[in-house]
């Protein structure tokens, strides 16, 4: 099955935007895209080798929604990304596609940013249209336009 692969530039320094994404998440995803919705309390990266990504909802509701797998501090990110087709948890690891982000100096306080979403075939029957969703306007790119905002705001 095919990766989604998404581009963009954002005007702060690599250092900057990796903070941003992985340590200022909660600042800026959106909290829709969260299973807590409007009473989102904190979603966060526990940034070091197999921490956690992890929402906490209203009275202490907690929801583990990813793994990292690696990371490279300033440079790259990998998670195992732990949310099925229908938004539901996929305990299982070996069951979930992965994320990578990379972020790449590109001079003038400029930072390329790559996503690379893969493995959809782990989700099963529904992998294809996961992956059509999570390609859409509605999907990363929707995400990543909240993660650009925030960084040059």
């Amino acid at each position: 099955m095919e990766k989604i692969r998404k581009k963009l530039f954002v005007r702060i320094v690599k250092g900057e935007a990796f903070n941003k994404f992985v340590n200022e998440i909660n600042q800026w995803w959106p909290k829709d895209y969260s299973w807590s919705g409007d009473e989102l309390k904190e979603i966060k990266i526990d940034a070091s080798k197999d921490g956690l990504c992890t929402e906490i909802g209203p009275f202490g509701f907690r929801c583990d929604w990813g793994r990292v797998t690696q990371i490279n501090v300033n440079e790259k990110i990998e998670l195992k990304w732990q949310i099925g087709p229908n938004r539901e948890p996929i305990p299982d690891p070996e069951k979930a596609s992965e994320l990578e982000i990379a972020f790449i100096e590109n001079g003038n306080s400029t930072t390329l940013v790559e996503l690379e979403h893969r493995l959809f075939e782990k989700h099963g029957e529904m992998g294809e249209d996961y992956f059509k969703m999570m390609d859409s306007e509605q999907g990363w790119e929707f995400i990543l336009d909240n993660y650009k905002k925030y960084c040059e705001s």
